[in-house]
């Protein structure tokens, strides 16, 4: 003797392509995986900056051309903001991957965040005076 088993198809809410804007968290968490588009971009622009500059005067001149047209100022003003804010949330999410201890202790998340973000004004300043005061 065989059962036939009837199925009944059950609700499934639709979900809006935007479900991640209504939650901060999401929000940032979307945001900052978009971020890494625009960290490729930057290397891409880095990697056309020194093709540029080892072409000769001519293509550097023609590479600063196209740099400075409005296309180029906004993709890289919008990169700029994405790179700050991978930068601040891969700063933060730091502690919860790495566990320091020193002296048996664990280091404090706070102390590891600051750490950063003096390695990065120390080599930020290292940059500045390499381009700007030498």
């Amino acid at each position: 003797m065989s059962t036939s088993v009837t199925r009944v198809p059950s609700y499934q809410r639709r979900m809006s392509v935007f479900w991640w804007v209504h939650k901060r968290s999401y929000f940032l968490f979307v945001m900052r995986e978009l971020s890494s588009l625009f960290v490729a971009w930057f290397v891409v622009y880095l990697l056309m900056f020194i093709a540029a500059v080892a072409g000769g005067a001519e293509k550097y001149d023609a590479f600063l051309d196209r740099a400075s047209s409005p296309l180029f100022l906004v993709v890289n003003a919008v990169a700029l903001a994405f790179l700050v804010l991978h930068t601040i949330t891969w700063f933060a999410l730091t502690p919860q991957a790495i566990v320091l201890n020193l002296g048996g202790r664990r280091v404090p998340g706070v102390l590891i965040i600051a750490a950063q973000y003096a390695g990065l004004a120390a080599v930020s300043a290292f940059i500045y005076w390499l381009v700007v005061l030498a």
